[in-house]
């Protein structure tokens, strides 16, 4: 195989054929300069369109729910998004300047069959992101058919799902209807990105003005205290709230700050996805995360009740046009929202397993089963259980791959790799029988400190077998698993280079 002219390799392995591989598949590919389509505002567009979703909307209640007030929850949402856009762009070099995805990334670090624990754990994980976002667009579904056919609100929660018959038919629609984008492949998902930036922007800012305009003004959660203020019921507790809040919101997009590359490898120039991440993430997280704040404040005044969601928000317009054009709106966002941010990264993470069997597309319809099994609906039916739970455990994963990653590439490799080498089982990347001992170790300890704290909040074991030290690092699990796997990394691989 004629190497494509934009890729940088190293001269020895020009002559290995990648095609004929069996770590090598036509989505795995390195994309060739030729077919690289993204500029600064596609990226832009692909951080509008993936932060302005439901989850963000929501993500503020919950640490108002936790004593914040509105400006110390936005601001938590903020500097937790400027965090992890660092990860997210020097992650997302390797796939402008090489064209690979980030399966294939992994495996300079973790070697060529050692990449598989990485990928699956990024792909169990944007299962269960892509489950909760499939029950979100199936509720919304589900709420808007209640307001037509009251009828259909009632039933009895069906064995195991704790679900209704009518929910669950909803979920599995709007399931069927992201199957459906999988089968047509990439093209339809970028297409889809691009209408929903603007559509869910509008919106979220039409909601915004209906509610100060029906409201007059934002209403009581702005004018709301903090808890943890002097008087407060939880007066002086700010910190240890704080740093636990900004790890769940780091890990919010932790998933997205490893796979990046998954996008990055079809952008033009390194320019353009790092300007691209860094105006349009935080700036959007903090931005939506507002309008759900001040919509929901104002619905305390509008309702006498506070609706956290703005599907339920939806549901309570009179006019049955603006009813079904708003839920067909966010259905569509929710959609778009779902095929970019979970279906991309664990398609070619799957792939990635038996590459000359799973295609992008078989790897989308595996996400999609996996999505159903986890019962998302259970990942997201606790608003502590969301952040601390989810959010934070999956982190403590997610932070050392993150590190180990960084650190070979910039630290060790100086950012060259050998692409040929990627795809050769016997080459440079290949270590000990295709493993990487130094990186599974290295992932070890990042992981492990954050192991007593997961526990004790499973209620697995009681709460006094640790020091409240070592438990009280799982409040910071990505910031100490990325740091030590970083370390150690860097520690073990001068010890053992080709271990």
């Amino acid at each position: 195989m004629t190497p494509d002219p934009g890729l940088r390799h190293n001269a020895p392995d020009v002559e290995f054929d990648l095609e004929k591989s069996h770590l090598y598949n036509v989505d795995l590919a390195p994309v060739p300069v030729s077919a690289r389509k993204w500029g600064l505002l596609s990226f832009a567009a692909l951080w509008v369109s993936m932060a302005a979703c439901i989850p963000t909307y929501m993500l503020a209640s919950s640490l108002i729910g936790g004593g914040m007030n509105w400006w110390q929850a936005i601001l938590t949402i903020f500097l937790g998004n400027v965090i992890v856009v660092i990860p997210m762009v020097l992650n997302a070099h390797a796939g402008t300047a090489y064209g690979i995805p980030f399966p294939v990334f992994c495996r300079a670090s973790f070697g060529t069959r050692g990449a598989n624990l990485p990928a699956l754990l990024r792909a169990l994980v944007a299962c269960g992101w892509f489950g909760i976002q499939c029950w979100i667009g199936g509720d919304a579904i589900y709420k808007i058919l209640a307001v037509f056919f009251p009828a259909m609100a009632g039933g009895t929660p069906l064995p195991l799902l704790d679900i209704t018959f009518v929910q669950f038919a909803c979920f599995l629609f709007f399931w069927g209807i992201n199957m459906w984008v999988i089968h047509r492949g990439i093209d339809t998902i970028r297409t889809l990105l691009n209408i929903k930036a603007p559509l869910l922007i509008a919106l979220g800012l039409l909601l915004l003005w209906w509610a100060y305009d029906n409201a007059g003004g934002f209403g009581p959660i702005l004018a709301q205290p903090s808890a943890f203020e002097p008087g407060q019921k939880q007066a002086g507790q700010f910190w240890n709230f704080f740093f636990p809040a900004l790890t769940g919101m780091v890990g919010f997009w932790a998933t997205l700050s490893l796979n990046i590359p998954d996008f990055s490898r079809y952008a033009f120039r390194q320019r353009d996805q790092v300007l691209g991440q860094v105006i349009g993430l935080p700036t959007t997280m903090a931005l939506y995360a507002f309008i759900g704040v001040a919509v929901t404040s104002a619905t305390t005044i509008i309702h006498q009740e506070t609706l956290w969601n703005p599907i339920d928000v939806l549901t309570r317009f009179t006019n049955p046009v603006v009813l079904v054009v708003a839920m067909i709106a966010l259905c569509i966002a929710t959609l778009a929202t779902n095929i970019a941010a979970n279906v991309v990264s664990p398609a070619n993470d799957f792939a990635h397993v038996a590459p000359k069997k799973i295609s992008f597309r078989v790897g989308g319809y595996i996400t999609g089963v996996v999505g159903i099994l986890m019962m998302p609906w259970k990942l997201v039916a606790d608003p502590s259980g969301y952040i601390f739970l989810w959010l934070i455990a999956y982190s403590a994963l997610l932070g050392p791959i993150g590190g180990i990653m960084i650190a070979d590439y910039f630290v060790c490799r100086r950012r060259h790799l050998n692409v040929f080498g990627l795809f050769n089982p016997e080459g440079e990347y290949s270590f000990t029988r295709g493993f990487s001992v130094v990186a599974i170790v290295a992932f070890a300890l990042g992981v492990w400190p954050s192991l007593p704290g997961f526990l004790v909040k499973i209620k697995v074991i009681a709460g006094t077998s640790f020091s409240p030290f070592l438990l009280g690092l799982y409040d910071y699990a990505w910031f100490t698993g990325f740091g030590i796997a970083f370390l150690a990394y860097l520690a073990l691989r001068k010890l053992a280079p080709n271990g």
